[in-house]
């Protein structure tokens, strides 16, 4: 979901320079003291503003996306653009099709609706365990979280050790603001989703994202059929 942001605001338009600055100094450091490292694009708001980063400054850091293979039409469109205007073809992941083969037959194609178990269960072979291939050999991974987001990435670090993973893992948008990110991204031209602008501050998978109203939970369109304590996907859990 877009938001109106006034450029012409002085406190603004500082605020996110000297975010910016700190960011661009935050990648860089990471590929140059934890490479080879990558940043895990989910095609979201925050996760092109790093992309332009990444790109603009020609930072090492490889970038790759999950396609779950139910993903949105404009998430591919998207996929098609970022190819058109950086020049970069993201490395893309996909479910195993043993996995997928296995638990649509078993519990058939829109199972994840039936219990939480079983939608945890279609987001570990649709994402987790194409991340943790995307992750092997990796010294960092690279999000997009920031910890505005949901009630469930409060207090989100820059950075942290994943356990589960085995690596560092880095949000170096933890603390920017939603006005920040969408500044960024019209100051910049940054293309993006254009579900955003039909109400979709988060998009995931098609069948499991909707539409938001004013003054909903910007995640309260994910897995809206959950409570908001259990809506993450597996990808971002720490080890109990």
């Amino acid at each position: 979901m877009t938001i109106n942001v006034n450029l012409d605001d002085p406190a603004l338009i500082d605020a996110l320079a000297a975010k910016t600055t700190a960011t661009r100094s935050l990648l860089r450091q990471i590929a140059t003291d934890f490479s080879p490292a990558v940043f895990a694009n989910s095609l979201g708001a925050e996760d092109m503003v790093l992309t332009d980063l990444i790109v603009g400054d020609k930072v090492a850091i490889e970038i790759f996306s999950l396609d779950t293979g139910r993903l949105p039409l404009e998430t591919y469109d998207l996929i098609a653009e970022v190819k058109r205007h950086y020049g970069l073809a993201l490395k893309l992941y996909y479910p195993r099709h043993n996995l997928l083969e296995t638990y649509t037959r078993k519990n058939g194609i829109n199972a994840f609706y039936e219990s939480v178990d079983l939608r945890k269960d279609c987001c570990y072979m649709r994402k987790v365990e194409p991340l943790e291939r995307a992750l092997l050999g990796q010294n960092a991974w690279i999000t997009g979280m920031r910890a505005q987001q949901s009630a469930t990435r409060d207090g989100l670090p820059v950075r942290a050790f994943d356990e589960i993973n085995g690596l560092e893992k880095f949000n170096p948008l933890a603390d920017w603001s939603e006005k920040e990110v969408w500044a960024y991204i019209a100051l910049h031209k940054v293309p993006y989703n254009t579900l955003h602008d039909k109400f979709y501050p988060s998009i995931g998978c098609a069948p499991c994202t909707r539409a938001i109203t004013p003054g909903e939970d910007v995640r309260s369109g994910r897995w809206w059929w959950e409570n908001p304590e259990s809506k993450e996907c597996g990808l971002h859990v720490k080890k109990a």
